[in-house]
């Protein structure tokens, strides 16, 4: 999936489950918080310097993926304790 403010784009062969959708409602939640064009930047740098996996947004986003009310208790710029 992907997360593209305001929509999720998932491929057409991909098995849709609540897990999935709440990874991307998480990274959407991250880009609401960050104001959009930062958070994609931010996602950038970290992407060409840490690599997929070491993103602090998707280590928040596949650490708390299976917690669907996650998002209900979340604070402000989680992500940072992912960093």
């Amino acid at each position: 999936g992907l997360a593209f403010w305001p929509f999720i784009f998932i491929a057409s062969d991909t098995i849709i489950d609540a897990e999935l959708i709440n990874h991307e409602r998480i990274h959407l939640r991250q880009q609401i918080e960050m104001l959009i064009i930062p958070f994609y930047i931010w996602y950038l740098i970290e992407l060409y310097t840490k690599g997929y996996m070491n993103i602090s947004f998707e280590k928040e986003a596949y650490g708390n993926d299976h917690d669907l009310t996650y998002l209900k208790n979340r604070r402000l710029f989680s992500f940072r304790k992912y960093l």
